[in-house]
């Protein structure tokens, strides 16, 4: 049962991020002809140069890869992937095929929405701890035979899929938008992988760090972390406050800081992804 329960989340996950993947193939991508990366891309540079719909062109191009790379994955992300490959194939030749979708004149509009879509897909089906194409199996196999990092594997079969994308279209103008397509998609998987934290980190430098941390532990509802420290030529300590507070508060956290020492130096940096409560605990 324990398993069970995780297993029905990842497959929810995998089924809804294909499902939104192939909706931004289908409905903005392919219409306006903008390549994507990844497999998707590949099977759309397929479909433009032979008859082979997109979705059967996808399945074509992962099954290979799948199979290539199956001694560096476990099984059950395999079987996961698999799904995820199959569902996302299938849905896009459907919706293509019995889905009237409105036309979209713009082709920035087909360019962003569907770099979302496919983004949002994208980030959905690695939540659900499954691959949505075969590129990221290549980065696997690469990195274990190489020096050459995943991230840049992947970088280098989208950049490849852009240019050939130019070359079939004979479009500058498309290599561009597949281009703000690929970088659209990309931050949008960071976004959900991350969760898109709302959280800001503070670092605060100041000879009153102990008050400072006591107001806001007590106004503020936080805690935080004191730090013991020194300046670069060693000729005094320092303290350095860390603590995480909503973007929206930034404003009443720096009016406490201020009014306690005008002099402190504070530094807001982004959260990027956050585990766990940045609230104090309260001890009976």
């Amino acid at each position: 049962m324990t398993q069970i329960i995780p297993e029905i989340k990842n497959i929810t996950f995998i089924t809804l991020g294909s499902a939104i993947l192939a909706c931004g193939v289908a409905f903005f991508l392919l219409p306006g002809e903008i390549a994507t990366g990844g497999t998707p891309g590949m099977g759309m540079l397929l479909h433009f140069l032979t008859d082979i719909s997109t979705g059967i062109s996808m399945l074509l191009i992962n099954i290979p890869l799948l199979i290539a790379g199956v001694k560096f994955i476990d099984s059950r992300f395999a079987l996961r992937t698999i799904y995820s490959m199959v569902v996302t194939s299938i849905m896009v030749d459907l919706l293509t095929t019995y889905i009237n979708f409105p036309s979209i004149k713009s082709i920035l509009l087909s360019t962003i929405y569907g770099g979302t879509c496919v983004g949002l897909g994208v980030g959905l089906v690695l939540k659900g701890n499954a691959s949505a194409g075969g590129t990221t199996i290549i980065a696997r196999i690469v990195a274990t035979f190489t020096h050459v990092k995943p991230a840049q594997v992947v970088l280098i079969i989208d950049a490849f899929i852009v240019l050939a994308a130019g070359a079939i279209l004979q479009d500058m103008e498309k290599m561009l938008w597949a281009m703000l397509s690929i970088y659209a998609t990309t931050q949008v998987i960071d976004k959900v992988l991350t969760m898109a934290v709302p959280e800001k980190i503070v670092h605060i430098v100041s000879d009153q760090a102990d008050l400072i941390g006591k107001k806001i532990n007590q106004k503020m509802d936080r805690d935080g972390t004191i730090l013991s420290g020194h300046n670069l030529i060693n000729q005094r300590d320092k303290r350095l406050l860390f603590v995480v507070v909503g973007a929206r508060r930034i404003p009443q956290l720096k009016s406490i800081v201020l009014e306690t020492d005008p002099q402190a130096l504070m530094i807001v940096m982004e959260a990027q992804e956050m585990t766990g409560s940045s609230k104090r605990n309260h001890r009976s």
